[in-house]
């Protein structure tokens, strides 16, 4: 039997197995004509992302963490233009402890304005001729007969608002008449407008101290962490010996020496040196644990091998580590302020007057026989409330966001 020539191709012989590869699908070598388009509507993005980015997209998915976020921008808002959302005079007097006006959108009556308003109507506080049977006092009450219309975006008391005159107010009522939101104090100044130009002074208070308190703390903490050995040894006793101090025995000890006519500047330069006298201790002991450990990772050890000077191993590798931490520490630190302020304010401590803060206003409201009849007193914890809750938010929804394991 003759031998039969063998194939140069073994796919050419009808006879060889073909392998299991063989068996799929040939795949062609020209182009689809549609893959152009599915790359046009393809959604994955083969763009890196950068830290802010990501911390920002975490941050979006978080609901306190937007409400805070949200909260806080009008907070600061509405007290970069205190004296535009402000609907009275702060500083002018009118009816004492008059209680908050009633807003409507339906007037009574059978008269021609009687009905329901698109845009909603006050009726002012008047007394009338009946007396309190307890404090002997007029009784007051909203006059139904009188009802005056609210507009936005309406003329007012002047003001000046970054230099220029203005008059212009984001509430009003119609008729140029004053309106309490939320009541009057016992001098008949308007509660809220006061309580609108009192945040820029708590505010400013409290990003002023947390601002130092920052500076000081996070170069503390990152120069005791980073040169270690004795000098960290001293200096974390000197650390310990701060947070020893009982903060409010000191702050009415070192209150009481200044005197109760210095100006109200001295009093604010007071709080703010004791509060960032005080605050720094606990930043640079948390930065100083954070720098330790960055110390030892791989590209600081490396960045100390290939001779990099000491400014720029913990500007480059070290600062931008732990900023994390301590903008949550921020967030975080601005309510502890706010109280305190407030605190250090309702005993007298704080700002004096002609200026305004939340402490100096809760100080009408150190009796309970006022606070049970003018309940309307305590609307500023209303609003340290308000700024404690919106930071505290931000802060917890920046902690997740920066550091999500």
């Amino acid at each position: 039997m003759a031998d039969q020539p063998k194939s140069a191709n073994p796919g050419d012989d009808p006879m060889m197995v073909r392998g299991v590869g063989d068996l799929a699908p040939a795949i062609p070598t020209e182009p689809l004509e549609d893959e152009g388009e599915d790359m046009r509507i393809s959604t994955v993005s083969n763009e890196s992302q950068s830290y802010l980015s990501l911390v920002w997209r975490r941050l979006r998915k978080s609901v306190p963490g937007m409400l805070g976020l949200i909260l806080v921008g009008t907070l600061l808002t509405v007290a970069l233009f205190a004296p535009f959302f402000a609907p009275v005079e702060p500083k002018s007097p009118n009816v004492g402890f008059s209680p908050p006006d009633k807003i409507s959108w339906y007037v009574p009556g059978d008269g021609p304005e009687a009905g329901w308003r698109l845009l909603p109507v006050v009726f002012p506080i008047v007394e009338s001729d009946e007396l309190d049977p307890v404090t002997y006092q007029p009784l007051t009450g909203p006059d139904y007969d009188n009802p005056r219309r609210i507009v936005i975006w309406a003329e007012g008391w002047e003001y000046k608002l970054f230099g220029i005159t203005m008059n212009r107010h984001f509430i009003q009522v119609e008729d140029g008449s004053p309106l309490h939101i939320l009541g009057t104090d016992r001098l008949g100044r308007d509660i809220l407008s006061r309580g609108i130009v009192g945040s820029r002074i708590s505010l400013a208070l409290a990003l002023t101290c947390i601002t130092l308190i920052t500076i000081v703390g996070t170069l503390a903490g990152i120069t005791s962490g980073y040169i270690g050995g004795r000098f960290d040894m001293w200096f974390q006793r000197f650390v310990e010996i701060i947070l020893a101090f009982p903060q409010l025995p000191l702050y009415l000890a070192l209150a009481s020496l200044i005197p109760v006519t210095a100006p109200s500047a001295v009093f604010m330069g007071f709080v703010v040196l004791v509060i960032v006298g005080l605050g720094w201790a606990q930043l640079s002991r948390e930065v100083r644990s954070k720098t330790l450990a960055l110390r030892q990772v791989d590209y600081v050890r490396a960045a100390m091998a290939v001779g990099a000077n000491d400014g720029r191993i913990i500007t480059r590798h070290i600062l931008p580590n732990v900023m994390s931490h301590v903008i949550v520490a921020i967030t975080l630190g601005i309510p502890t302020i706010v109280l305190l302020e407030s605190f250090l304010g309702f005993l007298g401590f704080a700002v004096k007057p002609p200026l305004i803060s939340w402490g100096l206003m809760l100080q009408d409201a150190g009796t309970f026989s006022v606070i049970g009849s003018y309940p309307w007193i305590l609307s500023p914890v209303g609003f340290v409330l308000l700024t404690v809750f919106a930071f505290n938010a931000l802060g917890d929804g920046l902690r997740d966001a920066v550091d999500p394991y």
